[in-house]
């Protein structure tokens, strides 16, 4: 089978969970037998990094990558106002990288076309005219769900109103695009719900998150407990928000009643802020090089998203790497878990308090929920499990 994978940003190097999940997806594949040839976009977010790439990935993916200037134009976006359009997806769009997809689509055929995220949407019309593939939409998340609750959490009225609109123009667009695919595959069974809410017409299936099990180990021998740790992307809204309110309306309680715990920060652009003053016993490391080395050491993961979507990435790996979570509700999102039995749900500051120090207190309840939580990410999230009921849709849509 011939599939080209579309990705809104380079897969490798896999800095955060966006890229992970397309980097498992392209992996998969591949080692079922796939023939994967990946066509991204480069930003100046996320630039192509070229020397980072192994050899090998790029023999087997015969990647190539064009340059899209996706900076926020004031102008544009303006004028995306005015005309209704969703301004977050049309600064993907690049007459560039619709060129260079119309040289891959015709020199080669496909039998899938891969878009990863809505991002991609925008080239739908380009691949019907030139492909006879099926069009799979990856959806990585709800987009516009992110923006109403971050419109709904916002106390300044004015971003409100400009949040409540993206999250509209969104929704109207994410509406009119589910039904332009020939197929969905949803990150989460709550995700899958939403889409059917929405009368979705077209095959839809639940694809998770997966990981390779072999590259997370469940050995706390090193571990510093009792600690707590965050790790995520600080140019992610979300995350942005999360840690904010953690630092202001949690850890003042917290910190009063255990002096001695510590928490840990880690992410790309960490704000400037938090790095030169820290609260006290919050130690901030910002970019870290390897994810899976930094949690290592780290007992306890805090999750405090009050915005997100989708699936949290990090939160399987954590668990894969036996690891206990304390989550939002809305941080969980997705995940099949059992609250009390996989990781802890805690919504509010009394919750993270109750919660941090029961676990704080008690080894062995902190040991078993780590135990129980990787059993849950052997059971549900191996990705030779997931790519093999990602290619069983793909066979389904072709037949």
């Amino acid at each position: 089978m011939k599939i080209l994978q579309l990705c809104h940003k380079p897969p490798l190097p896999a800095i955060d969970g966006g890229c992970i999940a397309m980097n498992n997806i392209t992996k998969g594949l591949i080692d079922y037998g796939a023939d994967v040839k990946v066509l991204t976009i480069e930003t100046t977010k996320h630039p192509m990094q070229w020397d980072q790439l192994p050899l090998e990935y790029i023999e087997n993916t015969r990647i190539e990558s064009v340059y899209v200037d996706t900076n926020i134009n004031i102008v544009d976006a303006f004028s995306a106002l005015i005309t209704s359009d969703s301004y977050n997806i049309s600064r993907f769009f690049s007459p560039d990288f619709d060129i260079k997809l119309i040289e891959v689509l015709r020199k080669e055929k496909f039998d899938i076309i891969h878009l990863e995220s809505l991002f991609m949407t925008p080239y739908i019309a380009t691949i019907r005219r030139y492909s006879k593939g099926k069009i799979i939409l990856r959806s990585h998340n709800l987009e516009y769900i992110i923006w109403e609750r971050l419109a709904h959490a916002s106390k300044n009225k004015a971003k409100k109103a400009y949040l409540k609109l993206l999250s509209r123009q969104l929704k109207k667009y994410e509406l009119n695009v589910i039904n332009q695919v020939d197929g969905i595959a949803a990150i989460s069974n709550e995700d899958l719900k939403k889409y059917l809410s929405f009368k979705c017409t077209k095959p839809i299936v639940n694809i998770p998150f997966g990981i390779d099990l072999d590259n997370y180990k469940a050995d706390n021998s090193a571990v510093k407990y009792p600690s707590l740790f965050h790790i995520g992307a600080m140019d992610w809204q979300p995350n942005i928000e999360a840690i904010d309110w953690f630092l202001k309306s949690c850890w003042p309680v917290i910190h009063k009643n255990f002096p001695s715990l510590k928490l840990y920060l880690a992410g790309r652009k960490m704000p400037k802020e938090l790095l030169k003053r820290p609260p006290k016993n919050v130690v901030v490391t910002g970019t870290v090089p390897n994810a899976i080395d930094y949690m290592k050491d780290k007992a306890i993961m805090i999750v405090p998203l009050l915005s997100a979507g989708g699936i949290r990435v990090k939160i399987i790996e954590a668990m894969a790497m036996g690891k206990t979570v304390i989550s939002t509700k809305t941080g969980a999102e997705g995940i099949d878990y059992r609250n009390g039995e996989h990781l802890f749900i805690a919504n509010n500051p009394t919750d993270f308090f109750e919660t941090i120090k029961k676990l704080t207190e008690n080894n062995i309840l902190y040991k078993h929920i780590g135990n129980e939580a990787r059993k849950l990410a052997e059971a549900h999230y191996d990705n030779k499990l997931i790519t093999r009921d990602l290619m069983n849709f793909y066979n389904l849509l072709l037949s």
